[in-house]
């Protein structure tokens, strides 16, 4: 009879597993919150021209940043689950979150750039 081991991968493996996937997703996400934010530049043209100035730029960066800052709280749930032992149901399912996560930054992003007058 041969004996299949189930062993539990590795703190390390399981930071190597997180980080190929949500890295290129993070490619994903940023290009939909860039989009949300030329959409409203492109709906609001000409009257959005007056806004490139420095301070917009500025808080527009800043904003990008925390989103991605924001973005990493995927690595804490993704972690979390593969250390439960449900790897291969995470591993075919974790796309759901990337979806919801990223859906829910664009409506925030959304509400920012209204807000900013664009």
């Amino acid at each position: 009879m041969e004996h299949t081991s189930t062993a539990k991968p590795s703190f390390g493996d399981m930071v190597s597993n997180a980080m190929r996937y949500w890295e290129r997703g993070r490619l994903f996400y940023n290009l939909a919150l860039t989009a949300v934010v030329l959409f409203h530049v492109a709906a609001a043209w000409p009257h959005s021209k007056a806004l490139f100035i420095w301070d917009v730029g500025l808080g527009l960066f800043a904003l990008a940043v925390l989103a991605n800052v924001a973005y990493c709280a995927a690595y804490a749930v993704d972690l979390f689950v593969q250390s439960s032992g449900s790897q291969v149901a995470w591993q075919r399912w974790r796309w759901v979150l990337l979806v919801i996560g990223t859906t829910f930054a664009a409506v925030i992003a959304h509400f920012f750039v209204m807000t900013a007058g664009f």
